[in-house]
């Protein structure tokens, strides 16, 4: 079989989900693109099942945060098709006071501690998901660290004053 092209993938991509695939983009060869957290799952298991494309790999799955954008916390997938060597890179960008995504371990078991390791750092929830718990921090743990919601630099530390500086 021949390596499959991004233009390939995006033409079946699209021609299967139409509207619901959005911001196609391709970063140093990367295709890239955003769905909604209602077909993440369709969406992924089009791409594994498929006989021509066959993304069987879950190379990644981690969380993002911006949080000057209307939806600010978003999870990203890395796929790769072993059979291809092609890889994807697929986008779902969700509200901030719950986020609240489907789970993908009944697609990849290796989703488990991807999944819980997200979580652990951004809160982001995975429906379905079999044992999601902290993993890295502690169960007390109220926050989630890696949200850009708190200062780098503590404003009370007064080692960090300029005037120590010569500023």
């Amino acid at each position: 079989m021949s390596k499959l092209s991004n233009q390939v993938v995006l033409q079946k991509i699209t021609a299967r989900f139409g509207d619901q695939i959005t911001i196609p983009t391709e970063p140093p060869g990367l295709l890239s693109f955003e769905t909604s957290k209602e077909n993440i799952i369709d969406v992924l298991t089009y791409l594994k099942d498929d006989k021509e494309l066959q993304f069987n790999f879950l190379t990644d799955l981690t969380g993002i945060h911006y949080p000057e954008q209307a939806l600010p916390i978003g999870v990203v997938y890395h796929i790769h098709s072993l059979t291809n060597n092609v890889r994807v890179r697929v986008k779902v960008f969700l509200s901030d006071d719950t986020p609240t995504i489907p789970s993908a371990t009944k697609l990849w078991e290796g989703a488990n501690w991807m999944e819980r390791e997200t979580y652990d750092f951004f809160g982001i929830n995975f429906e379905g998901h079999p044992n999601l718990k902290r993993i890295l921090n502690v169960d007390e743990m109220t926050v989630f660290p890696m949200r850009k919601e708190y200062p780098l630099e503590d404003p009370n530390r007064v080692d960090k004053k300029d005037y120590f500086f010569g500023r």
